[in-house]
């Protein structure tokens, strides 16, 4: 955690600002741990541990900006940098839309804790952390002959931060995340070398997923054998739960402030108009204790709620920051989205699957873009042919092209299955008529 004499030097740090020359300045005290514990054919690959500290400082100097960051946190030390900070700002284009944020957006405090830390993070002991990196690779190691190699690590991290900025804004945070994942690569075909992985992650180790990792990831890559291109044209896609938020990224990137000001989005003058389906809803929901992705303030030190994005469709909201609504002359909102839920159907992966006549089952995306203006996308996909709800052909090397807001148009229907893990909540998705280029 951030202990009292150290946010009394981030206090300090503004108040030394202010008097040398600056009309407002922000300070933000970091620190934290992280290590990870990495394992290759059961042999101890890679062992990392470190720790850091630092203070980063934003100082608004007659029309300019400048931040700096220092892991040098002696009083004497920060004195000169702090110093030399000004003076250079003062050399930068003037650019008045740089300021911090109206005072009445701040998070004033005094809501429950939203329990993102894991109090035993300390306890837990590196050969426990060993122990199960290790486990994990031997689910897969030597499960097959085709095996070529089997990988697996653990890694933990915990970061606290604390803020404070001279318009009245003071925030703290803390958080733990723990995570476990394996690898495997098999011999396929040829020179085909088929590889995949599974993981699980959470904010506390007690609840993280321990057996089983590396079974599931030699799974994955055994069904991957004969892994082949199919006929060119339009088929359903299933986009499955690890892989749907990839769809969704290129929306909340069109509703950024910064796309937004540079009029780059594809959703530019669109708030309030139906842009995707009816059954498209999503919605930024900050406030979820015990979930990856919870907060009680943006960056900026703006307060979150719970606000609709996507509803039945109709754009709701932009993602501007203080710099861009400044530039937009509007009202900032926050900065960027905290916890994004996409309504989740009924069904779970299995019955989607078998409701499929003719389709395909993406299972990832490699590479490929989409173009922030227009909306169009061309990705690279490996996944499975589906006929008449069976899983029937691996296939890879295929490309699935489209334009978003018509992709979305031809939502028919989301899975139940959101990962609770990750801080976009997105279950797996089902669109008519994409277009898919292979043979």
């Amino acid at each position: 955690m951030i202990n009292k004499e150290q946010k009394l030097l981030a206090q300090w740090a503004v108040e030394f600002a202010l008097k040398n020359g600056c009309q407002a300045a922000r300070a933000n005290l970091y620190n934290g741990t992280n290590s990870s514990f990495e394992i290759r054919d059961m042999k101890v690959d890679r062992l990392t541990q470190a720790s850091e500290s630092g203070l980063s400082i934003q100082v608004f100097v007659d029309g300019r900006f400048g931040s700096y960051s220092t892991n040098r946190l002696n009083k004497q030390e920060l004195e000169t940098f702090i110093k030399n900070g000004i003076e250079s700002a003062k050399f930068l284009a003037e650019d008045k839309a740089r300021t911090l944020p109206p005072a009445e957006l701040y998070y004033k405090g005094n809501l429950p804790d939203l329990q993102l830390l894991d109090p035993a993070y300390a306890s837990i002991q590196p050969d426990e952390k060993v122990r199960l990196a290790m486990n994990a690779c031997n689910e897969a190691m030597g499960k097959d002959k085709r095996i070529i190699s089997v990988s697996a690590s653990f890694s933990d991290n915990v970061n606290n931060r604390y803020i404070i900025d001279s318009n009245g804004f003071e925030g703290e945070t803390a958080s733990s995340s723990f995570g476990l994942d394996a690898g495997v690569s098999v011999k396929g075909d040829g020179d085909a070398r088929p590889e995949s992985y599974w993981y699980d992650s959470s904010i506390f180790f007690n609840a993280l997923i321990k057996e089983g990792i590396g079974t599931k990831a030699l799974e994955r890559t055994l069904r991957k054998l004969g892994q082949k291109k199919v006929e060119s044209g339009k088929y359903q896609m299933l986009v499955d739960n690890l892989n749907s938020s990839r769809l969704v990224s290129p929306l909340i990137n069109a509703i950024y402030g910064a796309a937004i000001q540079q009029k780059n989005s594809f959703l530019l003058d669109k708030l309030d108009q139906q842009v995707l389906g009816q059954n498209v809803s999503i919605t930024d929901e900050p406030h979820r204790i015990k979930s990856p992705g919870a907060r009680y303030f943006d960056n900026e030190g703006i307060a979150t709620r719970q606000m609709p994005v996507f509803g039945n469709g109709v754009l709701k909201t932009y993602y501007i920051d203080v710099y861009n609504a400044n530039k937009l002359d509007c009202q900032p909102t926050v900065g960027n989205p905290s916890i994004l839920v996409l309504n989740p159907g009924n069904k779970d992966l299995d019955a989607l699957i078998e409701s499929i006549d003719k389709g395909i089952f993406v299972t990832g995306f490699n590479g490929g873009n989409s173009n922030s203006s227009t909306g169009d996308f061309s990705y690279g996909i490996e996944g499975f042919l589906v006929e008449k709800g069976k899983l029937v052909q691996p296939i890879n090397e295929m490309n699935v092209t489209g334009n978003l807001i018509t992709l979305w148009n031809n939502l028919a229907e989301a899975g139940n299955d959101p990962r609770k893990t990750s801080s976009w909540k997105i279950p797996s998705l089902l669109f008519d008529n994409v277009d898919f280029s292979g043979l």
